[in-house]
Order: C-alpha cells, then structure tokens, then sequence
C-alpha cells in the first residue's frame, strides 16, 4: 500500500508569482491494483510521479511506501521500486538483452536469476526477435516496450509508468497494455495518461487531476455512474413524423430524452 498526502512542489516562471504544481493531494494506491492518472498535459501528472519516485522532494508532505517514508528510507524502497519515465532513457550500444541484464542484476539478483527473468520478459513483450539489436537501431515502439519491461525486472513490487505507451502504434500499444495487465497481481502499479480509453481498459482507479489537483478518484464504474452525462443517439428519417422512431427508440431506452424534437428529411 502506498499512501501519498499534501504534496506541494513550488515551481515558477520569470516575471510569475510561484504556483504548487501538486497541491494538497491525498490518495492511497493498492497492491493488485493499477491506478491510472488521467488529467490534460500540465495537470501536474509527471511531478506527481516524479515524487512518488523520489526524483523530486515535496515541499511538505509525505510519501509511505509499504509503511517506509520516502524522504528518510529511500534505500530501503528503491530495490522494490520500478519506474518508466515519459521519455526512453536507452544505452545506445546496449543490446535489448544486455538492457535487461544489467538493470536485473543491479536490483540485486543473480546471473542465473537475470537469465531466467530476460527469457520471460522477452517472451512477455515480443521482443525476442530483437534480443541482440542495439537500442539505437530499434524503432520508437520497441524502444518504449523495452522501457516499460526495464521498469518491471528485478521482482519490482511498485510500477510507476509515465504515459507508458506515448509515441507507439496500436499494436505496440496493446502489447503494453497486456503486459500491464498480466504483471498486475502482487504489485501495485501507477501510471499516467490522457486517454480516457486506456485509464478504462486498465485502471481499477483513475484518479482525475488538473492544475495539480485530485479532483475525484475511484473505479471506471464509480465514476460513469456519478459523473457520465449518458449517449447521444442521432437517428436520421426520411419521413417528418418522429413518432414511429421515438416509440422504437423508447422501447430500448426507457429513460431517453430528445434533443431535438425533429430532424428534417435527407
């Protein structure tokens, strides 16, 4: 469990009075469970998880890790936690392999450990082909896949994701989200985006954030049905009498309402 409260990071411009980037947040995030953050770019999603991580220290606040506070135990948290930043971050002459290896046996496991962790991950993310090609040759979607299975090695126990599939195409883009969801039981995973249709397909949470602030968290479900404003159905007739077409609609959709009571011929 990883309980975040009352981060405030201070940022400023020339000639701007300094505003919080992340301001008064209080959210906890659950093992077994991806929590995705949805918000507009420059909502405050990256310093979000840049503090998660440690990369950035909070103004005031904390940061519990399993118990642990991320300011006075880091040590301890950083072999647990795996994090994929918004931009790749690749040796250029390292080999996929090589990639995974070494970032393995930095978090503490063996050689054979390593060995046997690289033939799953591979495996997991359709890699395997590429084992041996340095990350500079590799297209832009098999470098973010490598990034995303970088921040997985080493029995990573706390996933932070920035926009984990910016930049990919479809089919890349659903491999990472079937990896996400494969590797989701027993960790607890976060990461940021602004597509709606990736926070629903992956988040049990999405917590919603703009100008740095959580304005409502909770499940896909939970929200569409406190928030969601319904469907809009447009049907389009020859003839004016609507009658026939309201009674039909009406028999799907007992609570429909009309927008427009008519639509002229086409």
């Amino acid at each position: 469990m990883l309980n975040v409260s009352h981060q405030v990071c201070q940022c400023s411009q020339e000639d701007q009075m300094p505003k919080p980037a992340v301001d008064g947040m209080n959210i906890t995030f659950y093992e077994g469970q991806i929590t995705a953050f949805l918000g507009h770019n420059g909502a405050g999603k990256t310093t979000t998880l840049s503090i998660l991580t440690g990369l950035f220290p909070p103004t005031s606040g904390t940061v519990l890790i399993g118990g642990l506070d991320i300011q006075t135990h880091m040590d301890s948290i950083r072999p647990r936690l795996g994090m994929c930043p918004q931009y790749n971050i690749l040796f250029n002459h390292l080999t996929v392999a090589e990639h995974i290896l070494f970032y393995s046996q930095m978090k503490g496991r063996s050689r054979d450990e390593a060995e046997q962790e690289l033939e799953t991950m591979l495996e997991d993310m359709g890699l395997a082909h590429k084992r041996n090609e340095e990350a500079q040759n590799l297209s832009g979607g098999m470098q973010r896949k490598l990034s995303v299975a970088i921040a997985f090695v080493g029995e990573a126990k706390v996933v932070v994701l920035d926009e984990p599939t910016s930049g990919v195409d479809p089919y890349s883009r659903r491999s990472i989200w079937d990896l996400l969801l494969k590797y989701r039981s027993g960790r607890t995973i976060i990461l940021s985006t602004h597509h709606m249709d990736e926070a629903d397909i992956l988040g049990d949470r999405v917590a919603i954030i703009s100008q740095g602030k959580l304005f409502c968290s909770g499940s896909p479900v939970f929200l569409k049905n406190c928030f969601g404003s319904g469907f809009y159905l447009t049907l389009v007739r020859k003839r004016k009498n609507t009658t026939i077409g309201r009674a039909s609609v009406r028999c799907h959709i007992k609570r429909a309402s009309y927008t427009h009571p008519f639509l002229p011929s086409v």
